[in-house]
Order: structure tokens, then C-alpha cells, then sequence
């Protein structure tokens, strides 16, 4: 079993960022691949960004390139997510999720195997 824990959500201004953190703990994390979702009220489970954990090879939604940079540390087996230039629409729970099999495609949350509690980020306008 793998357990994931977000933090790093909040409330936070329009224009400005937000670093959030995945914390994995359990057996040996080494997924195959680590993403990061979002859900609004109302609205589906939306993909953000991925990483291919062994090659570090890195994927994210074109609502959100050049804004949102997904990075991991290897050694605290954490997986984050800085988000720049923040807007009202990026206000959601914010979800890491970790698959331990081939998955595609990579923006389906039903081919995750594990999920964290999700954090709540909220940008005021």
C-alpha cells in the first residue's frame, strides 16, 4: 500500500503562487507514473500534470503550461507542484494520484492506483 498526502493549499490572490507537496509513504515508492488532478464543484476530476517517475519525463494540460511545473525529490519521495500567476478558475481540490502500471491515456483518473485527501486551493480574484 502507498499513502499520499497533499499539503500546501490555501488562499492566495490572483497573479499569485503556490507550491503544493505529495508526500508518499508505505512500500517502496516507484511508481510508473505521478499526477496531479484538480476537481471544482460541479465539475469532473480534471488532469494537471504527470511525470514519468523513473525518467523524470514530464506532461501537463495546456490550461496550464507555463504556469504549473511539476518536480519531485527522489530522496523524500514527495512530488510537487508549483503553480505561478494563479486565477480565480484554478480554484479547486487539488489531488496527487501514483499508477504502478503502464496507464494511457495519462490524464484518466480511473487508471490511478493510489490517491491523496486532496488540498483545497482557493485564488480570490
Amino acid at each position: 500500500q502507498v499513502q499520499l498526502v497533499e499539503s500546501g493549499g490555501g488562499l492566495v490572490q490572483a497573479g499569485g503562487s503556490l507550491r503544493l507537496s505529495c508526500a508518499a509513504s508505505g512500500r517502496t515508492f516507484s511508481p510508473y507514473i505521478v499526477g496531479w488532478f484538480r476537481q471544482a464543484p460541479g465539475k469532473e476530476r480534471e488532469f494537471i500534470a504527470a511525470m514519468r517517475w523513473s525518467a523524470g519525463i514530464t506532461y501537463s494540460t495546456d490550461s496550464v503550461k507555463g504556469r504549473f511545473t511539476i518536480s519531485r525529490d527522489n530522496a523524500k519521495n514527495t512530488v510537487y507542484l508549483q503553480m505561478n500567476s494563479l486565477k480565480p478558475e484554478d480554484t479547486a481540490v487539488y489531488y496527487c494520484a501514483a499508477a504502478y502500471g503502464t496507464i494511457q491515456p495519462m490524464g484518466v483518473p480511473g487508471g490511478y492506483d493510489y490517491w491523496g485527501q486532496g488540498t483545497q486551493v482557493t485564488v480570490s480574484s
